[in-house]
C-alpha cells in the first residue's frame, strides 16, 4: 500500500517536502496616494488600508520596507477630475509627485515603484477611457495612456502597469516609452482583467466608481477563459513583460493556464473584495485570518503565480518572518 501519510508525520517533515512557498520577495503592496495635507484616511470597506497624502506617505513606505516587501503599486486620487482624466498624465500630478518623493529618499532606493496606468481615478465620469455619447472610446484613449506612462517613467517609476483594458494600449505605451528614452522600463499589463463583482472596495479607496453604466464593454466577461489567453497573447506581442490576472481567487485556472502556456511572469492580483471578505469573516470570528490568508496566497503560488499583488502583504510578510524565525 502506498502510504502518503508517511510524509505528513510532523511539521518538520511536512516542511521538507512542501512544494510551494510564499516568499516576501514575491509580494507587491498596493498604495493609495491622495492630494492634500496630513491625510491618513481609512478605507471603511478595507480594514487596515488608508489613503495617504504625500507628507504622510513615508509612514506606509516605512512599514513596507521594514517588512522587506520589495515593491509597491501606486494608485492616485487627484484633487480635480475632468472629462479627459488630465490628472493621469499631468507631469506634476499626484503619481509623478509620489514617485519623485520616493526616489528622492535613499532609504527607499531598493523599493520597486510600479505605477498603475489608467484614467478611471481621474475622470469625472469614472470610466477608464474617453467617453462620447455614452460610449467608451478605445483608440482615442491610447495616446493619453501612453502620455501617462511616459510621465511616470520620467518621474522615476521602475515599471508601469496599464489596467484600462483598451485594445492596443500595451503597444501604444511600449512605443511611447521607447520613443522617449525609456526602453528599459518594463510593462506589467493587466492582460486578463475581468469585469468582476470583487472590485467594490477598491472603488471606495480610489474614488473610481463609474458614474454611469459599468465596465463590461472593455473588461472581460468572467465566463471566458479562452478569450483571456487571446488577451494575454496580444499584450505579449505588443511588448508586455509581465501579465496580471485579476481577480485571483476565482481565476486560478487563468493563472495556471497562462503560466504554463506563455512562460512569462504571471502576477495574481488578490483584489479588494477578496481582501475585504477575509477581513470581515475574521472580525466576526468565522475564520482564522492568518491561516486563511496564507492558504489563499499559497494556492495562488500553486496555480502558477510568480508574484502576488495583495492588500494582505504587510500582514503576510510579518507572518512569513515569524515562521522563519521560529525555524532558525
Amino acid at each position: 500500500m502506498e502510504r502518503m501519510r508517511r510524509l505528513r508525520v510532523s511539521p518538520a517533515v511536512r516542511s521538507m517536502v512542501r512544494e510551494h512557498h510564499v516568499r516576501t520577495e514575491e509580494l507587491v503592496y498596493p498604495v493609495f496616494v491622495i492630494e492634500g495635507q496630513n491625510i491618513c484616511r481609512p478605507v471603511e470597506s478595507m480594514p487596515g488600508i488608508c489613503q495617504y497624502s504625500l507628507d504622510r506617505l513615508p509612514e506606509e513606505l516605512n512599514r513596507v520596507t521594514g517588512a522587506r516587501i520589495p515593491a509597491v503599486l501606486l494608485f492616485g486620487i487627484p484633487a480635480h477630475k475632468d472629462e479627459t482624466g488630465s490628472g493621469a498624465y499631468d507631469a506634476d500630478g499626484i503619481i509623478p509627485k509620489a514617485i519623485r518623493l520616493i526616489k528622492s529618499e535613499e532609504r527607499y532606493q531598493n523599493l520597486v515603484v510600479i505605477a498603475d496606468v489608467c484614467l478611471c481615478e481621474y475622470t469625472s465620469h469614472g470610466h477608464c477611457g474617453l467617453v462620447k455619447d455614452g460610449v467608451i472610446l478605445n483608440d482615442e484613449t491610447l495616446p493619453l495612456l501612453a502620455q501617462a506612462a511616459v510621465s511616470y517613467a520620467a518621474a522615476g517609476a521602475d515599471m508601469v502597469a496599464p489596467s484600462d483594458m483598451m485594445d492596443g494600449r500595451v503597444g501604444a505605451i511600449r512605443s511611447a516609452l521607447d520613443g522617449n528614452g525609456f526602453s528599459h522600463i518594463p510593462i506589467m499589463a493587466y492582460s486578463a482583467k475581468f469585469a468582476s463583482a470583487f472590485y467594490g472596495p477598491f472603488r471606495d479607496a480610489a474614488h473610481s466608481a463609474p458614474g454611469f453604466g459599468d465596465r463590461k464593454t472593455y473588461q472581460m466577461d468572467p465566463a471566458n477563459g479562452r478569450e483571456a489567453m487571446r488577451e494575454i497573447r496580444a499584450d505579449l506581442l505588443e511588448g508586455a513583460d509581465i501579465i496580471i490576472a485579476k481577480p485571483a481567487m476565482a481565476y486560478a485556472d487563468i493563472i495556471r493556464e497562462a503560466s504554463a502556456r506563455f512562460g512569462v511572469p504571471v502576477a495574481a492580483y488578490n483584489v479588494s473584495g477578496e481582501y475585504a471578505m477575509v477581513k470581515a469573516a475574521a472580525a466576526n470570528g468565522w475564520l482564522d485570518e492568518k491561516k486563511t490568508v496564507m492558504e489563499i496566497l499559497t494556492g495562488l503560488k500553486r496555480a502558477g503565480a510568480s508574484m502576488i499583488i495583495t492588500y494582505h502583504a504587510l500582514d503576510a510578510a510579518k507572518w512569513i518572518w515569524e515562521e522563519e524565525r521560529k525555524n532558525l
